[in-house]
């Protein structure tokens, strides 16, 4: 979690960046525009997915993914960004401007200065770096307050942050979680993962969990279980492969005692995502979404 000083700082630099390669209120988000305004390169012939995972053990600014995979890395006496090109375009986009981050946000810059070939960062700075080049990741893609303005005029639903996936050029994941933790409205999101049978009942683990701050003023922190079982309806719809699912209904225990929320179920194939938000919670802007699935 970074403090609030930290994000002001990186908040400000993608501003600045936004706003000089004139990439501000552009979309989707001219992520290559950013990367030459940011004097790096993006080398597009090495696919680092065919590159032995050893090589990158001595990285420090690699981005890795839940299973250890090197998704992109930074090389900074090249001030060159490898990507695995194995990837889809919207995911990328978000490794691209990840390692960006790296490449200028000027206290990483600074720190590094002082290593050689036989330094590296201690695990604790590799981990605020990694934090500080996610931050100014979301941010430049999404266009900080624009995300905000766009995603106001919208229906409140998983819908609208599809929609806002899309125009921003971001993938679903990074967009559904930046609605969740930016929305002035109470709702979560759970991301659900490796549905299988267990003995005669499905179940699945999850993800990542997130909040937006006024879901946890009224209802605290809600802790979920290793394993979500069938009984869970949400369980159901991503065992029965259901692709979208808007209004379904879900009994919760909170801090406030067992509440009936709403939930809004989309499953990419790769993840499943439910977002929960109480009954009655107001519906948001006028602008209908429809999803082509």
């Amino acid at each position: 979690m970074l403090d609030s000083h930290t994000q002001k700082d990186i908040e400000g630099l993608s501003y600045d960046i936004l706003k000089s390669s004139k990439s501000w209120g552009n979309f989707p988000t001219q992520v290559d525009k950013i990367v030459q305004y940011s004097d790096l390169l993006i080398n597009t012939k090495v696919n680092i997915s065919q590159v032995h995972h050893g090589y990158f053990s001595h990285v420090t600014d690699a981005l890795m993914s839940g299973l250890s995979k090197v998704l992109g890395y930074f090389d900074r006496k090249d001030k060159t960004i490898y990507l695995d090109l194995s990837q889809n375009d919207k995911k990328k986009n978000f490794v691209k401007l990840h390692e960006c981050g790296h490449g200028i946000i000027p206290w990483q810059n600074t720190t590094t200065a002082f290593l050689d070939d036989e330094k590296t960062l201690s695990a604790e700075c590799r981990e605020q770096f990694e934090l500080e080049a996610n931050y100014f990741a979301s941010a430049t893609l999404f266009q900080l307050s624009r995300f905000d303005e766009e995603m106001e005029k919208l229906e409140f639903g998983i819908k609208g942050a599809m929609a806002l996936a899309k125009m921003f050029g971001g993938s679903n994941h990074a967009a559904i979680r930046r609605y969740v933790e930016h929305s002035k409205y109470r709702c979560s999101l759970l991301v659900l993962k490796d549905i299988a049978n267990r003995g005669d009942l499905a179940n699945c683990t999850f993800r990542n969990y997130f909040q937006s701050p006024k879901f946890t003023k009224q209802f605290g922190l809600i802790s979920w279980p290793g394993q979500l079982g069938f009984e869970w309806p949400f369980v159901q719809d991503y065992y029965f492969k259901r692709k979208i699912k808007c209004g379904g209904e879900v009994t919760i225990s909170t801090s406030s005692g067992d509440v009936v929320f709403c939930y809004d179920f989309f499953d990419t194939s790769y993840n499943a995502f439910v977002l929960f938000y109480p009954k009655g919670e107001k519906t948001g802007g006028k602008t209908k979404v429809i999803i082509s699935i």
